[in-house]
């Protein structure tokens, strides 16, 4: 009887993992719609900022412009931001972005480039902070869908490290969401900025939705023709002038969609994390109920030839 209490423990132990599972995993749901309404509230800006942009580009050679934002200089101490979660139990979700920076940073040396690490999230920030590698600045503690605030805090602090000169380029790392149980760290140069960049190209909102009951996501195309611009509008102030305002704003809101584009990342992927948690937790009680139910009726069989016994005794 021992073992069948034992088994019996550790089956309502099991249920009450799975619960919690369970929980986590509908909450990561509900977060990961508040991201793709964020994507999709914060989508007219863009598509307003990509308007003019293309505009002016198509006006004039950025090349040409003599704005700090643009300009090339030798390479010589790159800056690296790198975006990771507060918290775990998200699968390979942090350990993959640190694994794609460390990568990074060994191609740095290799090149014989100096670096320096400015981390968001608390993973990156202990997970280098343990290893004592140059830390320029880290935030921890942020939204988990992040905030146009948040993002702007963080432009300005690498603008001032590219304005100064105390770095020549900045680098993004951080994970593309692709779809629910699929994501892919990136290393993507955001400053100084490719003109060739700034061209409006065909971009995608992930939209979650259900379908028999079960989480889906669907990708909605923005075509260029939805961000053309008239051809004959007039700019009274010197283009030039307009560029050099809303660049920060264009870098504002590159760094807002891959701070957005790694919550997503996130959340699903704790999402997946809980669901094969869950999955697991409800096969281990099959298994364990087997083994109570085969525990009990051996329990049964031996209590019934004990009795059996006894009466052939007294016979």
């Amino acid at each position: 009887m021992a073992n069948l209490k034992l088994i019996r423990d550790r089956i309502q132990s099991v249920k009450n993992t799975k619960k919690i599972t369970e929980a986590m995993r509908l909450v990561a749901a509900a977060k990961v719609r508040r991201a793709q309404e964020q994507v999709t509230a914060t989508r007219p800006f863009a598509d307003r900022l990509a308007q003019v942009l293309y505009g002016l580009q198509a006006r004039l050679r950025f090349e040409e412009a003599n704005l700090p934002l643009l300009r090339q200089r030798q390479v010589q101490k790159v800056g690296l931001l790198v975006i990771t979660g507060d918290r775990g139990l998200c699968g390979a979700y942090n350990s993959n972005v640190i694994k794609r920076a460390e990568e990074r940073i060994k191609e740095l040396q290799a090149s014989g480039i100096d670096y320096t690490l400015v981390l968001v999230g608390r993973k990156a920030n202990q997970y280098f902070q343990r290893r004592e590698r140059p830390i320029d600045a880290s935030y921890t503690g942020l939204e988990q869908v992040p905030t146009a605030d948040e993002a702007s805090q963080i432009a300005d602090e690498l603008l001032s490290l590219f304005l100064s000169e105390t770095v020549d380029r900045i680098e993004l790392i951080y994970t593309r969401f692709v779809s629910l149980v699929s994501s892919r760290p990136v290393v993507q140069t955001l400053l100084p900025l490719d003109p060739q960049g700034l061209e409006a190209q065909d971009d995608e909102i992930f939209r979650l939705t259900t379908r028999g009951g079960q989480f889906q996501v669907e990708r909605e195309k923005v075509s260029r023709a939805e961000q053309s611009m008239p051809q004959d509008m007039i700019f009274e102030q010197d283009p030039v002038q307009i560029l050099d305002a809303l660049l920060p704003l264009y870098l504002n809101n590159q760094l807002l969609r891959a701070m957005q584009e790694s919550a997503a990342s996130e959340l699903a992927a704790r999402m997946t994390a809980m669901n094969n948690a869950s999955d697991n937790a409800s096969e281990l009680m099959s298994t364990l109920t087997l083994s109570y139910n085969k525990a009990r009726q051996a329990a049964i069989t031996q209590e019934i030839l004990e009795v059996v016994g006894g009466a052939e005794a007294l016979n």
